[in-house]
């Protein structure tokens, strides 16, 4: 079966979940984290080359001062408690996102998995934390402009390859899939320069519910998919 080389999720629907349970909010996150930790086993069997997940939004900040400091918590004990698995998995640990943002606890135990895995040569897993898509293209535009400034630039030569080589996620290369889980259609300002030509699926399932069964069947509709770039299909079977 044709794998994406990069997969995307939103990870959407901890706290709808857990109310219609008649749990809290909190303990939706909680199941959503386990979840995290089965899907990233199952796409290292797979030997799926990029997965980034969309963990804190910069609109997340606006969420009730008590649960963005559960989630921050949260993302600490699983950070210190998987990194283990993750150097004895082979992946590599990225970040986007505004680190500066984040509390010193939560910056620290990142930082030390990106140092723990830095060497490793399988499956890169990046979150994006603090991350928001437009503040991202911000960031590139800043940088261009300081080369430009600088001189070391031509207005004349900024084209895409320019812009993407400076946005701070240049590493990864565009997402082939982007999947939102819960029934909401719409990416929230995530990868929005990078997401030109995704395939974007919208999964019912909240993200607690979210299984293998479910990744399958992503990859499953992406191998059926013709991914055409703005060609036509004959043209697509030459270059190929």
């Amino acid at each position: 079966m044709k794998l994406p080389k990069h997969l995307a999720i939103i990870m959407d629907g901890n706290g709808r979940w857990a109310k219609a349970r008649g749990h809290n909010r909190f303990f939706g996150h909680i199941r959503g984290a386990r979840v995290v930790k089965n899907l990233i086993t199952e796409c290292t069997n797979l030997n799926l080359k990029y997965l980034t997940l969309y963990t804190f939004s910069t609109e997340n900040w606006f969420r009730p001062p008590e649960e963005v400091s559960f989630l921050m918590m949260l993302l600490q004990r699983k950070l210190r408690r998987e990194r283990a698995l993750l150097v004895e998995k082979n992946v590599r640990f990225r970040v986007i996102g505004d680190l500066g943002r984040l509390p010193a606890y939560v910056r620290e135990e990142a930082l030390q998995t990106i140092e723990a895995t830095k060497n490793n040569t399988g499956m890169v897993l990046t979150f994006a934390l603090s991350y928001g898509g437009r503040q991202e293209l911000v960031q590139a535009t800043k940088a261009v402009a300081a080369k430009v400034a600088s001189g070391e630039l031509k207005p004349e030569d900024i084209n895409e390859a320019v812009i993407s080589e400076n946005m701070p996620s240049a590493f990864l290369p565009d997402p082939d899939v982007i999947l939102r889980t819960s029934g909401e259609e719409r990416i929230s300002n995530f990868f929005l320069w990078q997401a030109a030509y995704s395939e974007i699926y919208f999964e019912e399932v909240a993200w607690p519910d979210f299984t293998a069964k479910h990744l399958h069947e992503t990859f499953r509709r992406y191998a059926h998919c013709e991914r055409r770039f703005g060609r036509t299909g004959d043209q697509m079977e030459v270059i190929s």
